[in-house]
């Protein structure tokens, strides 16, 4: 007699799913695996930009998928402006500028969604230029 095998199970989480699923339907996404690379090359990119609590802070608030890809990236020497970014990941994952521009503001709006507010304010601080419309905000400066 043969044993029955245990159907495979899924060892991604709720939260993770709920993430891609989000970022699926805003994003339009025509599917799922979509969706999740655009998450994963997105949440790569900021892990080499952040640095210091604000990094593993973030990463806390996420689901844990999410957070052991920015966490598993070593932080870059010289941080990128928003639109550095964004022309950075692009040339990493061979996307147009305008296509990498939609992926990075969708996922980083639904990272936005799951970030208490004040931890936002203080990774934007974090960060050069640029960023805030990437998370859904307005850039705001002050006049000088």
């Amino acid at each position: 007699m043969i044993p029955q095998q245990e159907p495979c199970r899924s060892t991604v989480s709720t939260a993770y799913e709920q993430m891609l699923e989000r970022v699926r339907y805003e994003g339009a996404y025509p599917t799922r695996a979509r969706a999740e690379q655009a998450v994963r090359a997105v949440l790569a990119s900021l892990g080499r930009q952040l640095t210091g609590d604000e990094r593993v802070t973030l990463a806390a608030e996420l689901p844990h998928e999410a957070a052991a890809v920015i966490t598993s990236q070593t932080p870059a020497a010289e941080p990128l402006t928003g639109w550095g970014f964004v022309e950075d990941l692009s040339s990493r994952t061979g996307g147009t500028p305008a296509t990498t521009r939609w992926d990075t503001g969708t996922v980083l709006r639904i990272v936005a969604q799951f970030t208490d507010e004040k931890l936002l304010d203080r990774v934007l601080a974090q960060l050069p230029t640029g960023y805030a419309l990437l998370f859904g905000r307005a850039e705001l400066t002050q006049a000088a």
